[in-house]
């Protein structure tokens, strides 16, 4: 990844080298003509190059779900959409990335991943107003443009000649945007004039290109060789646990093993913290199973790789447990709830969760924090 200094170190640690055998492609030449496409958009036609032959100046967009400054940036880009249209300057962007070769943990900033599926969800919910295209299957296109990052920004002329290659702007954060590459670039070029800066290096996420696959298969052994343990929680340690006090946002699942809905479920939770415990979030699974049964849930466990915290009740005595984390849930399961730092209740779901819905209330107030 090609990060700013002052992005989380973690996010440099998790980047995956791109094998020797299949090295990174070039980025396309200023002067060079717009390769041609036809790719699968998010609102179920193709597109190609050719759509966009009436416009007097075409954007094509390497974009992506997962990438934070990707996301940082989907304001600006419909924006850019809007403020250019009536100039005859179109926009289409496109999803280098194959899924297959992202870890969990570089979705720790994101709810989405990259597949087709989710990149239609993304476009959904955020009201994309330009064509959101798929490429991850065979990245023939993307490896003919050569994009480095997510986001990163190719202007063509008239004659789709590339005029302009790079940055959007010179900050991923808006307050200290001084210099519109993008925007300057159009404004030239709808002039008759050259752009005053026709190449930058582009800031973002490195491109996922395909081969990585091996990579993320090893990383999710090494995550099922994590050892699994489980522990008794009595009334003071519910106590705590409801209090927080560990400096992170904790997620806390109330399940047990005769519970079908929370069995069906747990995978996500799994999941949820593998993506997000590099971040300041932990997350703490309490069977309510009784204390003779400890065996039992500890095999579940096991056999789920639930490598987080696991607590099981303690006593027989549950309306006392119940009560020492929170007075108010009556008991049934599955409870889940998301604290604060400070202890507060930022999510609370009694029944089956929403994966994308907790996934978003996890990444905004972790985001809301972010010292930066």
């Amino acid at each position: 990844m090609r990060f700013p200094a002052v992005l989380p170190a973690f996010m440099l640690a998790t980047t995956v080298a791109v094998c020797a055998a299949d090295p990174v492609p070039p980025v396309l030449e200023i002067g060079s003509p717009a390769p041609d496409f036809t790719l699968p958009g998010v609102d179920g036609r193709d597109w190609s190059l050719n759509d966009f032959a009436s416009s007097k100046l075409l954007i094509v967009l390497f974009t992506c779900n997962h990438c934070p400054t990707a996301q940082y940036y989907e304001e600006r880009i419909k924006r850019l959409v809007t403020d250019y249209r009536e100039k005859g300057v179109a926009l289409v962007a496109i999803s280098p990335n194959d899924p297959k070769s992202v870890r969990l943990d570089e979705l720790g900033w994101t709810d989405l991943s990259d597949s087709f599926e989710e990149m239609k969800i993304r476009a959904r919910d955020a009201e994309f107003n330009f064509p959101y295209l798929y490429d991850g299957d065979s990245e023939t296109v993307s490896k003919q443009y050569g994009p480095a990052t997510t986001p990163h920004a190719f202007v063509f002329d008239g004659q789709r000649r590339l005029r302009y290659v790079g940055a959007i702007d010179d900050s991923e954060r808006r307050q200290h945007v001084r210099r519109h590459y993008v925007r300057d670039a159009l404004d030239a070029l709808l002039a008759g004039k050259e752009p005053p800066v026709t190449k930058t290096k582009a800031i973002g996420c490195s491109v996922k290109w395909a081969g990585k696959e091996d990579g993320v298969k090893a990383y999710m052994a090494k995550l099922a060789r994590e050892p699994v343990s489980l522990s008794p929680a009595g009334v003071e340690e519910l106590r705590a646990l409801r209090e927080n006090g560990s400096g992170k946002f904790r997620l806390v699942n109330f399940w047990a093993t005769w519970c079908a809905p929370c069995i069906v479920e747990y995978h996500e939770f799994v999941t949820i913290n593998r993506m997000y415990r590099h971040r300041d979030f932990e997350l703490v699974m309490v069977s309510m199973n009784r204390p003779d049964e400890a065996d039992r849930v500890l095999e579940f466990l096991k056999s789920r790789e639930s490598s987080n915290r696991n607590l099981i009740f303690a006593s027989e005595d549950r309306d006392a447990l119940i009560n020492a984390f929170n007075p108010k849930w009556e008991g049934p399961v599955p409870y889940t709830v998301l604290l604060s730092p400070e202890g507060e209740i930022v999510y609370e779901e009694i029944d089956r969760i929403d994966p994308l819905r907790l996934k978003r209330e996890i990444v905004k107030a972790l985001n809301a924090r972010k010292p930066w």
